[in-house]
């Protein structure tokens, strides 16, 4: 590292004594090339050199672990990993906690995806290993989604470029949201400034994005005849598809639009629009020999037409006439009118047409992938944001596309620049330290050639843009070249013929051809094209191009109302303002990634191509500055609250009689390590030492703070389990109680049922047997029965007023049969008018009244009655009701 704990002697203001040139930071780059060492430490910023190569034992799982758990990252060795820790520490320790960046940046090439793509790896892993168990689902959901995203965003938006095959054509902004516990629960990303021009346009050498040829290269035999993609098939708009890349996985891209909720239907839905894309890319036109007469497709274009329109659901006939024709309104009564289209329109109609369905999906993808990672706003507290945005770029032939990615690193570079070299200096310039200056590369001034009130490149582009005229190239570059004369940073290539200006960047300069900037700056798209889209039968075009807005797009094209323009430099530069706004409220750290040489190749180390870089990124002034200060300051009522904290923490103890703590004041504080520099508003530090100990120190007393408040904590849970046992005894021996009650009475009651059963049956039996011992006497009421006598069956009938024997058979009777019987005879001697007759031996039989129980049939060993089987005479009966008896003979 360049600057680390200095073993070295300092001199009194606490500066190195070493300077520090180019030349050195340059062999110490590559003599740490050389030995594999690929990450160095340069002040505040890290310096990252691409190997161009893998090397899996720098980015293992047990690397990050070592990382997170080291107690001291001062002693470990520069790795992006520490950058990651650190950072993640800071949200956790600071009060209140605050949000931290980190800004990735470097040129084309140079490494600062595979960077993103680690620092995402280290923050879920770190996030999700920490406090939640192995096995939770959830987390490891949230997870593989975060990461899962990374494949499928590089899959739609990078592409292979003369620079980098794997080169962002968008810029994003990813925020990692944690909770309270610092646990991942969710994402969200940016986008800024998709070049959707790639999808029509890819200059030599180059390639259209990845899902193109992972499309063709990637697609099943069914899925080819779907989407007439046979193999050998060659597309306009496929340059370059022998080249094999790494990112030509379509396993890959699948699998993580899986997980990130997006079904099969849905992946085939949009695989569908971009191989319609690739069809629409072969439509061409042959230039039409008269003006009035639109271009006639090419003999190859029609069966491509044909395909495009059937992937994409619209009409051939009506897809033809859209990119043959304009629609014009002229007149007070607003008339239409159609005007063949040349060659060159109709080619650039079926151009934005491609260019518009490839930026909605992509815009469509990007809100899919925020709503499956986005976590609720009450969920999460702070963040953690990756910025990874296109590197610095200069070809041959460079357009506004161009512009506008060097403009955005021109803003991180004055982020840097204002927030480390500028203001670090004028704080101790105010702290009233001695002092020297060191000069440093402003670009300020680009900036205000390129976005500066009230002239500026941007705004003569918008002033073109809002004219209704054709655009002039030679006119705009003469209004540029006189506008910005007194600017250093603009000036002019005069050994090119075509109109162009050159902007002199902070990582060099760079020539810019004027001409196609206004029409792409306009980003024009022709009404006629979004209604067709409208009208698409595709679901997935549906919800892209909704059909509400089909009436808004009638209207578009039959009064031509021509809405306020939104130019792409004014669109772009609100959002970059935006995530500057996001960046200037977060503690920022800087990874800057060097590409050591153009040919991406490994083990080649080009000093002239580092040279250039270091130059650029301001890594010399970074290191002077970081050499000659003080390497950690700290505000002044941060060092107050910090001694305070100390004393306060040190002597509080807990007053047993009052139950409160107390702070007496202390008669022997605590002494405090010297700060070699107080200033008015901030203490700075030359050496790490002193702050260490005050941290360890404070460390301490917190450790301590937590012990005791851990120790009144589970005093209080042990109180709490007692109180909550005891009363739960109460409570179970409440309840036993009432159980042992409730059941006492139950079993009472049921002794008192057994009893008064025993009781009766016993006097049944009782009874029972005295009639069965009147019966064995030969006796019934006073009459004798004869000896020998014929046992004959006697029929019983029922009568409405009372139960009258009926078809008794003679015979052996049970006991019950008998008690009944016994029953009856004396309810009617006991209510009988006649109830003298009882009292002598009489003949015949007498009616008998018992309460209605059915249908009785019984038999008797001996009736009681007497002459039962001979007919009564009509003196002998009586009783209540008139019994009739059938005459029986005796066989």
């Amino acid at each position: 590292t360049f600057i680390s704990r200095p073993s070295h002697p300092k001199g009194d203001s606490g500066q190195l004594t070493t300077n520090v040139s180019l030349s050195l930071v340059l062999r110490c780059l590559q003599a740490r090339y050389a030995t594999h060492v690929f990450y160095t430490k340069a002040g505040c910023s890290l310096v990252a050199v691409n190997p161009f190569r893998p090397i899996p034992a720098l980015y293992t799982q047990e690397l990050m672990e070592e990382y997170h758990t080291a107690s001291c990252l001062q002693d470990l060795k520069p790795h992006v990993f520490l950058v990651a820790e650190e950072t993640y520490r800071n949200v956790e320790s600071q009060i209140p906690p605050v949000n931290q960046s980190v800004i990735v940046s470097g040129e084309s090439g140079a490494g600062k995806t595979w960077t993103s793509r680690c620092l995402m790896t280290f923050y879920a892993t770190v996030a999700a290993s920490s406090s939640v168990p192995k096995g939770s689902i959830t987390a490891e959901k949230i997870e593989k989604r975060v990461l899962d995203s990374n494949p499928v965003m590089e899959a739609f938006g990078n592409a292979c470029t003369l620079r980098n095959s794997n080169s962002s054509r968008f810029g994003k902004y990813i925020q990692l949201q944690l909770n309270r516990s610092q646990l991942l629960t969710g994402a969200s990303i940016q986008t800024f400034l998709l070049e959707k021009t790639r999808v029509a346009y890819q200059a030599p050498q180059e390639r259209n994005f990845h899902i193109f040829y992972q499309v063709a290269k990637g697609a099943t035999e069914v899925e080819r005849l779907e989407w007439s993609l046979p193999r050998g098939a060659t597309f306009s708009w496929l340059p370059n598809s022998e080249k094999s890349l790494e990112e030509d996985n379509f396993d890959v891209t699948r699998k993580a639009m899986s997980h990130l909720g997006i079904d099969s239907s849905m992946q085939n839905n949009v695989f569908k629009i971009l191989a319609g894309l690739l069809h629409l890319g072969n439509v061409g036109f042959c230039e039409s020999e008269d003006e009035s007469q639109p271009c006639t497709l090419e003999a190859h274009a029609k069966d491509s037409a044909k395909t495009a329109s059937r992937l994409l659901a619209v009409p051939q006939e009506r897809l033809v006439d859209v990119l043959s024709f304009r629609r014009i309104t002229a007149g007070k009564q607003r008339q239409e009118f159609k005007k063949a289209c040349p060659k060159a329109e109709s080619g650039m109609r079926r151009d934005c047409l491609a260019k518009v369905v490839y930026a909605k999906l992509f815009d469509w993808l990007v809100a899919v992938i925020n709503a499956n990672i986005y976590a609720d706003p009450s969920g999460w507290s702070n963040f953690i944001g990756l910025l990874d945005v296109y590197g610095f770029e200069s070809f041959p032939e460079n357009h506004l596309e161009q512009l506008c990615i060097n403009y955005a690193n021109e803003k991180l570079q004055q982020h840097f620049v204002s927030h480390f070299l500028k203001a670090q200096q004028e704080e101790y310039a105010l702290e009233g330290f001695e002092w020297s200056f060191i000069n440093y590369q402003d670009n300020q001034s680009c900036l205000d050639a390129i976005e500066g009130s009230p002239v500026s490149i941007f705004s003569l582009l918008n002033e073109e843009c809002r004219l209704n005229r054709p655009s002039n190239t030679g006119q705009l570059q003469t209004r540029i070249e006189v506008a910005l004369s007194d600017n250093r940073c603009v000036s002019q290539d005069r050994f090119w013929k075509e109109p162009n200006f050159i902007v002199s960047h902070y990582a060099g300069n760079v020539c810019y051809r004027v001409e196609g900037m206004v029409e792409k700056n306009k980003d024009p798209v022709p009404p006629e094209l979004v209604l067709l889209l409208q009208r698409s039968q595709d679901p997935l075009l549906q919800e892209l191009f909704p059909a509400d807005a089909s009436r808004s797009g009638e209207d578009n094209v039959k009064a031509q109302t021509k809405p306020a323009v939104v130019t792409v430099v004014s669109k772009f530069k609100a959002s970059l303002e935006q995530l500057m706004e996001i960046l200037h409220s977060t503690s920022p750290h800087y990874i800057r990634c060097i590409k050591p040489n153009a040919e991406c190749e490994a083990a080649l180390f080009r000093q002239e191509e580092v040279l250039r870089q270091l130059e650029a990124c301001g890594i010399v002034e970074t290191v002077s500055i970081s050499a000659a200060g003080f390497p950690v300051s700290i505000s002044r009522f941060s060092l107050i609250c910090l001694q305070f904290s100390l004393n306060t923490l040190k002597s509080l103890h807990f007053d047993s009689q009052t139950r409160h703590f107390e702070t007496p004041r202390p008669q022997n504080p605590p002494k405090f390590p010297d700060l070699s520099g107080i200033g008015i508003l901030a203490a700075s530090c030359p050496k790490i030492s002193p702050l260490d100990l005050l941290e360890g120190r404070r460390m301490g007393v917190f450790s301590e703070a937590a012990f005791c408040v851990q120790r009144f904590w589970r005093r209080f849970k042990r109180r709490r389990e007692a109180e909550r046992s005891r009363s739960a005894l109460i409570i179970q021996s409440g309840v036993r109680s009432w159980l042992a009650r409730k059941r006492f009475q139950k079993c009472r009651k049921a002794a008192a049922v057994v009893q008064r059963a025993w009781k009766r049956w016993k006097r049944d039996a009782k009874a029972a047997e005295e009639l069965d011992d009147a019966d064995a006497g030969g006796t019934f009421l006073g009459a004798s029965l004869p000896a020998k006598r014929s046992r004959q069956g006697a029929s019983f009938r029922f009568w409405p007023l009372g139960l009258l024997p009926s078809m008794v058979p003679s015979g052996p009777g049970s006991f019950r049969q008998s008690l009944t019987l016994l029953n009856c005879l004396r309810v009617l001697q006991n209510n009988s008018p006649d109830a003298g007759l009882w009292s002598r031996p009489s003949h015949g039989v007498t009616s008998v009244r018992a309460v209605p129980q059915g249908s009785i049939k019984f038999r008797c060993r001996k009736s009681p009655l007497l002459f039962a089987d001979t007919q009564p005479d009509a003196y002998i009966v009586t009783g209540f009701n008139q019994i009739l008896l059938d005459k029986r003979l005796s066989v």
